[in-house]
């Protein structure tokens, strides 16, 4: 009876802490962040500098997760690190004297770390609204839930701050430039392309407009302020996901 019991007794032990192992190395979801690394929209302005500094304190903030930052800001042997757009050929995937662009060497840092979700940051002009936009990508398998997390994303940072909420839009309705999506073969975003990019759920917002906004986006106070309501919204966002 006695060495039963202590089998009995020692089976129990290993196999509630294989169980407590296995939960602690239980992988986190990955998450990547991507400000803007234009350094040329507006007047004396730095996209790069306002949307770093959104997403430096979304990653400061609470809860800490598996976080990474990819930018190309003052990168050597790439073109295009400090400017360019997401929907010109020339800016992403062209390669130019032997180098690539800062976009792409964004999304190759990116895909090495795996990601889950991806969530780009950037800063909207000429639109003489004080506003926040979500993009996501036309024709992913995953547009519905990126749809909702990009709509969840940009209420939190309109609630925290008084940006108006202009609610969530296809990529691809822009009409802007050369880059399509091989898939569609409608104009898109690269960064946002789901044969560029690996992650599961991927977003762009565009905060503010860097001409009416460009008092409000140069403000740290603010910056922090959007970062910590984007993390927070996305931290629950990925709990009712299971993704945490």
């Amino acid at each position: 009876m006695n060495k039963l019991f202590l089998f009995v007794l020692t089976f129990t032990f290993f196999n509630h802490f294989e169980a407590k192992e296995s939960l602690l190395l239980k992988p986190k979801a990955v998450v990547v962040w991507q400000p803007s690394h234009q350094t040329d929209t507006g007047k004396d302005f730095s996209e790069a500098k306002t949307c770093n500094g959104i997403v430096e304190a979304a990653m400061a903030s609470k809860p800490k997760l598996k976080e990474f930052k990819v930018w190309s800001l003052d990168q050597p042997n790439l073109h295009h690190n400090n400017q360019g757009s997401n929907t010109i050929i020339e800016h992403t995937t062209a390669v130019i004297d032997g180098k690539i662009s800062g976009y792409a060497y964004e999304l190759i840092e990116s895909n090495k770390r795996k990601p889950d979700v991806f969530i780009a940051v950037h800063n909207n002009g000429g639109t003489k609204r004080h506003a926040i936009w979500g993009f996501i990508h036309e024709g992913d398998a995953y547009e519905a839930e990126n749809r909702v997390l990009a709509a969840r994303l940009i209420a939190a940072v309109s609630a925290a701050t008084d940006l108006e909420n202009r609610g969530v839009q296809l990529d691809s309705s822009t009409g802007r430039n050369d880059y399509t999506c091989k898939s569609t073969g409608k104009r898109g975003f690269y960064s946002l392309d789901e044969n560029v990019n690996t992650a599961k759920y991927r977003v762009l917002l565009e905060v503010g407009d860097n001409g009416v906004s460009k008092d409000f986006l140069e403000n740290p106070a603010n910056q922090k302020k959007m970062g910590e309501a984007i993390k927070a919204e996305l931290a629950k966002w990925m709990a009712e996901k299971n993704l945490d």
